[in-house]
């Protein structure tokens, strides 16, 4: 493994050298930036190619009549996809909240498929290194505040980081030299890796159940819902037409997923850990795939810059809990803390709109 401080990302994965310029900009009514018309803010640039902000955009505060109070705290944009952090809190009514975000990974390229540690102590996330197309596991520390590679095995990538039951290590979706997507498990360290299930391929996303039964979808047309039996090593087919998005849901043995419908629509499932027929819990907002669990049971979803939550209740609703337009991001996996303290949101930045000349 090889650790790098975020204070020198000189080396992470390639010699890019990612600055945040922070720029003031004047209420401009005729110019429209991705979801909305800009308003006076703070906001942070990167600096991309596709646009460049002169020393003309900064304004003194004194002529936008406006005091420190109302100027917003400098975020770090997305560059492709990044991770992005923030603490989540609970309302009086256990509702959660979500806090300012951070930009954990401010780098070019694909960062993605958040997973916490079980102990909540850092992140493991897959990262690509646009030098070679390899993709690797990689573990964010919020103590340390640094990165460290976990897997390091070209020419083959993994993707989807998820922690054995046993405690033992990783599981990961591995995509080998020859392109086949079987199931594998890495030590913590990244080492002694060895294949799981050799006979199902291609995996996608998994999740476990148990220490010896595995959720999987596994890619095809349609996308299937797999069942594995480490025991056996075989897997049977328990449904198909399925999102991308499979959890644990927290304090019991059961999981859930996304069953897609031919109108476009989808629903979130619950597949019971005892083996009983799938239940439905809710209608997913937007028919999206994304959503994430809290350890009290909100079910939390991702739409555009929106977040929504919705208990885990016959006839609970779905709520608007947090909106990032003022962002211009466009977020889709979501990951919680094991103890609820924290959330991880993927982001990519929206579409830049200029005016017509």
């Amino acid at each position: 493994m090889s650790k790098i401080s975020l204070q020198d990302r000189s080396d992470y994965l390639s010699d890019f050298n990612v600055k945040g310029v922070t720029a003031r900009v004047a209420s401009v009514p005729d110019i429209a930036l991705g979801l909305g018309r800009l308003r006076p803010r703070m906001i942070t640039v990167i600096s991309l190619s596709l646009i460049s902000l002169t020393a003309s955009c900064s304004v003194d505060r004194a002529e936008e009549g406006r005091d420190a109070e109302e100027v917003m705290q400098a975020f770090i944009s997305p560059r492709d996809s990044d991770i992005l952090i923030a603490d989540l809190s609970y309302d009086s009514e256990g509702v959660p909240v979500i806090g300012a975000l951070t930009n954990l990974t401010q780098r070019p390229d694909y960062d993605n498929q958040p997973y916490f540690t079980p102990d909540a102590s850092g992140i493991w996330y897959t990262a690509n290194d646009p030098q070679n197309g390899q993709s690797d596991i990689w573990r964010y520390d919020f103590a340390t505040e640094s990165v460290t590679r976990i897997t390091q095995s070209a020419p083959e990538s993994e993707y989807s980081a998820t922690a054995l039951p046993d405690g033992s290590g990783i599981s990961v979706i591995r995509v080998e030299a020859d392109s086949m997507q079987r199931l594998w498990r890495f030590d913590l360290d990244g080492s002694n890796a060895s294949l799981i299930l050799p006979e199902i391929a291609p995996v996608g996303y998994h999740k476990w159940i148990n220490e010896s039964t595995v959720v999987m979808f596994v890619l095809g047309s349609p996308a299937t819902l797999q069942v594995g039996d480490l025991e056996t090593g075989q897997a049977h087919i328990l449904t198909e037409d399925i999102g991308r998005s499979i959890h644990n849901i927290p304090g019991t043995g059961d999981i859930s997923y996304v069953q897609r419908h031919e109108d476009g629509s989808a629903t979130i499932m619950r597949l019971p850990g005892q083996g009983a027929p799938p239940e439905r819990i809710s209608e997913a907002v937007s028919g999206g795939d994304f959503h994430a669990w809290t350890p009290d049971h909100f079910l939390l979803m991702a739409d555009g810059p929106l977040i929504f939550a919705r208990r885990d209740e016959p006839e609970a609703i779905w709520k608007q809990i947090a909106d990032f337009s003022d962002l211009h991001l466009n977020l889709s996996r979501l990951a919680v803390s094991p103890d609820g303290t924290q959330i991880a949101l993927v982001a990519e930045l929206d579409a830049l709109e200029l005016p017509a000349n």
